[in-house]
């Protein structure tokens, strides 16, 4: 039963980490370090499929080896902050909580441009 918990939690966390390829506010990384994390207690089939995935495993690697991040994934990941940023100054109405979630972006995106890049190529 707990071996299956862990399975499940891999699974969402896998799910998530997916989702953030593709929507800004949701980190691709953090989700997919918490999926192998708990594919590992429940299923090291699962753990290996992860990290043989195109786009996932090297990322992973470089953040567990340097806790690196490519260059691209840096632009990509601040463009849509950006963008999303944008959308909160043209949408969300007047008053500190716009200004807290902006700032909270441009701190993440801060952040994710001070992290150094891999020192080997990603394969």
């Amino acid at each position: 039963m707990v071996r299956l918990l862990w399975v499940a939690l891999a699974a969402l966390s896998f799910a998530v980490g997916f989702l953030g390829l593709f929507l800004p506010l949701l980190p691709t990384t953090e989700f997919m370090l918490a999926a192998v994390y708990c594919a590992s207690r429940g299923s090291p089939r699962f753990e290996a499929w992860i990290r043989s995935r195109r786009h996932v495993g090297p990322l992973l690697e470089n953040w567990e080896r340097e806790r690196a991040i490519p260059r691209r994934a840096k632009f990509v990941a601040v463009g849509m902050i950006g963008a999303s940023m944008v959308m909160i100054l043209l949408h969300l109405g007047e008053g500190w909580l716009r200004w807290a979630i902006v700032a909270l972006l441009v701190a993440v995106a801060a952040w994710l441009i001070t992290r150094p890049e891999p020192s080997r190529p990603m394969r």
